[in-house]
This record gives structure tokens, sequence and C-alpha cells, in this order.
């Protein structure tokens, strides 16, 4: 009696909280678990920055195609002081000042070309002489642009056009890695969900033990009363009692852990909903499937993030092979350039200012009348001799994609097997709702018969409570198999990476 007592107060003590759990109750929905769930998950809103990262350093490489401008002034004073005089020849000062403007504007075109626009324009004066000295003012000009484009080595594909082919791709590898994470948490979601939903209809059944129990005690003291029934057997009864009790107390227990497990995945701030108690809003019907281990394979190996990341690694890593063979070839480049210049002079013999504008306007009309034309074209040759870094980068290249073909190949298997074995255990949790039903009315009418039997005084109350444990025993079963058969379909279409499309979820590609 005293262990008895022990147990009623332990239920009582938990009761009140469970109670003021309840205090807040909602109803919820799969579909609305999964969508709190994307909405709060910190690990999927940290991956989505990852591919606008990724677009970010994709804008970052077509900077190599970006032209740069330059301006440069510099001024220069030379002074050759008069020397003495030598065998009668007299060497008078000379003086030079000097400015100069340069321009330059160039780049690197998609083909593999460098152009380089130029243009400067210098002005000069210089003095020399003794007594009367002689002024030159002149003015200088040119303009043009040159071309140089790679033949071999740099033609069909360089350094700005690698990194911009590889960095496109991996825009893909992380939305892959996004939707990676989304499926992840639909499943964790979905399986958090039906163990709940399972730990929820378990409390039910438990519940319903304790009553058959109470029932079969209030009965036995009824016969202990009357003399029908030796006192042992009530005792038995309070035992079983006492039991079913506990078990109600862990399956409580249980109920509560699987509330919280759902709930960490729906918030990102646990107190916010930590005494919501949630209540399933679905109805769980066993519905077949139609497994078919081939489309499931055939979907596994060409939906699931992992796999499509694998073939967009072995794209790059075929890029990356084509980039360094054509590494291997000389550099061997065509030049071309054309330009204009125009020169412009005045000398006279007074002390001048430094005055340049006559020649200025001479010199620009030289330039706009093309007076002065210049062309050139050429090549250059280069080759490393050995060329051994070239080749190694080669071969490394390759070797590292023999690697990652390798991988792939054991990834497809292990996502045949992964598939495999989810289809086993979906078909067998589904068998196993079926088998657990029949046990469950076989169950049922054996508890009713033997009941009768009881009260007919040809039978125990010892075969009475093996019989009740073994309905509640069925009962768990019955709703452990069903919920169990959704939730292995959760890891089946996870192992095929449908889930999203099963769900109706479309991700929006940028």
């Amino acid at each position: 009696m005293k262990f008895r007592s022990l147990l009623t107060t332990a239920l009582l003590v938990a009761t009140p909280s469970l109670g003021l759990a309840e205090a807040k109750v909602r109803t919820i929905t799969l579909d609305e678990c999964i969508q709190e769930a994307f909405e709060n998950n910190l690990e999927i809103k940290i991956l989505r920055y990852s591919p606008e990262l990724a677009e970010l350093n994709l804008t970052g490489s077509y900077a190599a195609y970006d032209p740069t401008y330059s301006f440069g002034y510099d001024a220069s004073r030379a002074r050759v002081p008069r020397q003495p005089e030598i065998n009668s020849l007299r060497i008078p000062e000379n003086i030079n000042w000097n400015q100069g403007y340069d321009m330059r504007l160039g780049g690197l075109l998609p083909t593999g070309a460098s152009y380089q626009l130029f243009g400067g324009l210098d002005a000069n004066r210089s003095r020399f002489g003794f007594e009367d000295a002689t002024f030159q003012n002149g003015v200088s000009a040119s303009t043009g642009v040159s071309l140089t484009q790679p033949l071999l080595r740099n033609l069909w594909i360089d350094q700005a056009r690698w990194a911009i082919a590889l960095n496109k791709r991996t825009i893909l590898q992380e939305e892959q890695a996004v939707r990676s994470q989304l499926i992840q948490t639909a499943t964790d979601v979905q399986v958090a969900y039906y163990n709940m939903a399972a730990s929820r209809e378990n409390v039910t059944v438990q519940t319903k033990a304790v009553e058959l129990a109470e029932r079969l005690l209030v009965e036995n003291r009824k016969r202990v009363e009357v003399g029908a029934m030796a006192p042992l057997e009530s005792q038995q009864a309070e035992a079983q009692v006492a039991t079913s009790r506990a078990d109600l107390i862990s399956a409580q227990q249980n109920y509560g852990t699987a509330q919280n497990n759902l709930r960490r995945l729906l918030t990102s701030d646990y107190s916010d909903i930590a005494d919501v108690t949630f209540v399933p809003g679905e109805k769980f019907v066993p519905q077949p499937y139609p497994f078919n281990r081939a489309e499931s394979w055939s979907r596994g190996l060409t939906m699931r993030p992992d796999i499509v990341q694998s073939q967009v690694e072995m794209e790059k890593q075929n890029i990356t092979v084509r980039f360094r063979r054509n590494q291997l070839f000389p550099q061997l480049d065509l030049v071309s350039s054309f330009g204009l210049a125009a020169n412009s002079a005045t000398i006279n013999s007074t002390n001048g200012n430094f005055n340049t504008g006559y020649n200025l306007d001479q010199a620009l009309g030289q330039l706009g009348n093309a007076d002065f034309r210049n062309y050139g074209v050429g090549a250059r040759f280069s080759f490393p001799l050995g060329n051994r870094g070239a080749v190694s980068s080669f071969r490394s290249a390759k070797v590292v994609r023999e690697q990652l073909i390798l991988r792939h190949k054991q990834l497809e298997q292990s996502i045949m097997v992964a598939v495999d074995n989810a289809i086993l255990v979906a078909q067998s949790a589904y068998e196993r709702i079926q088998a657990t039903r029949q046990a469950r009315i076989y169950a049922e009418a054996a508890l009713d018969a033997e009941q009768k039997k009881l009260e007919n005084g040809k039978s125990t109350t010892f075969e009475v409570l093996r019989l009740q444990r073994d309905l509640t025993t069925a009962r768990s079963d019955e709703v452990r198999a069903l919920l169990d058969y959704y939730a292995a379909l959760a890891v089946l279409f996870q192992g095929e990476g449908s889930t999203l499309e099963r769900l109706g979820i479309r991700i929006t590609a940028r």
C-alpha cells in the first residue's frame, strides 16, 4: 500500500505541471511546422547568405575586364653651366625646361587580348648662348592604340575566364547546399512531428491501460468482499494499477521530450514556445506507397543535392584541366599598334616668356590632320625551357579529376544502398501496420473473452492482467508502426532528394 501511495503522489505531482503546459495548447499541422522551421532555422538563415556571397565573388571575377585609367604629369629643369674656353672654343650655358602630360587607358578583353589607348603631350623650352641668348619653344604630342592578342597560351582560356567559369559553378553548389539544408530540416521536422504524434497516442494507450487496471481492481475488490475471490488476486490487480500508472508517467515524459524536440526545430528562441503544447492536426491513415526501386534510384542519382554538387565539382575540375593544358603551350602573341605624332618648335633670340600656345595649336592641328602616322605589327614568342611548373600543374589537375570521378562513383553507390535500405524499412513498416492491427484486434478479443471467463469463475486475475498487458503492447505497437511508416517515407524521400518537390516547396533559382 505504501508503494501504491508513492506512485499516486508522483502522478498527482506530475499532473499540475502537465496541466500548466496544456494551458497553451496549439493544434498544428505538418505543413505549418515545416513553414515555421524554414522561417526560424538558424542554419538555413546562415546558408542563405552563401549564394549571395558566391554571386559577389563572381562579380568580382569580372573586375579583370575593368579598364585601368592613368594620368601623369612631370616637370624638369636641366642646366649645363658655361665651360672654360678650350682651344679657342667657347661653350655657352644651356638650360632646358620641360613639362609632360601622359594619359593611358588599358585593359583586358574576353578574347584574352590586352589593349592600351595612350596620349601624351610634352612642352619644352631651351635657353642657350652668351649675352644674346637664344630660346627654343617646342611642343610634341602623340596618341595611339596598341593591341596584344595571344595565339596559343591564354587564347581559349586564361586566368580571368578560368576564375569566372569556376565562380559560376560555385553559385550552383551553394544553392544546392541551401537545398540540402532545407531537405534535412524538412525531414527532421517530419520525423519529430511523427514521433510527437506517436508519443501522444502512446499516452492515450497508457491512460486506457490504467483505466482497464483500475476497473479490474474495483471488480476484484467486490469479489473479495463477497468471498468469491482470494485477496491475493486483488493485490495482483493493485500491483498492475501501480505499474500502469508508472508506464503512463513514462509515456508522458516521452511525450514531453518529443514536444521539446519539435519545439527546437520550429524556433530560434526556445523560451517563446517552451510552454506551448502542440497537438497534431493531421489524421494518419495508412496509405500504400508504390515502391519502385529503379525510379527511386533514378531520382536519387539526379535530384540529391550532394550528387548535383559532385557533378558540378567534376565540371569545375574539367575547366581547371582545360586551363592547365592551355598553359603548356608557348607564349605566342600578335602585337599591333597604330599611332599619330606631332611636333612644333620655334626659335627666337629674345628673352621671351615660356609661351607655347602657338606651338600647341600647330601640334594639335598636325594630330587632327594625321600628318605623322605610324603602324606596327609583330609577334612575340617565349617558352620556359623545361616548363616543369606548367607540366606539374597539368598532371596534378588530371589526378584530382580522376579522384573526383571515383568519389562520384562511390557516392552513387552509397546513394543506391541508402535508397534501397530506406525502401526496405518503409515496406517493412507498412507491413507492420497490418500485422500490429490484427494483433491489437486479437488482443482485444482475447481480453474480452478472458474477462467473461473471470466473471464466471473460470479464469484468474493473473491471466486477465497478462492479456491487459498484451493489449496495451499491441495498441502501442500499432500506433508506432503507423507513424514509423510515415517517418520511413520521409527518410526515403530524403534519400531520393525529392522531399521539397513532394511537399510542394519550390526554390526560386538565382
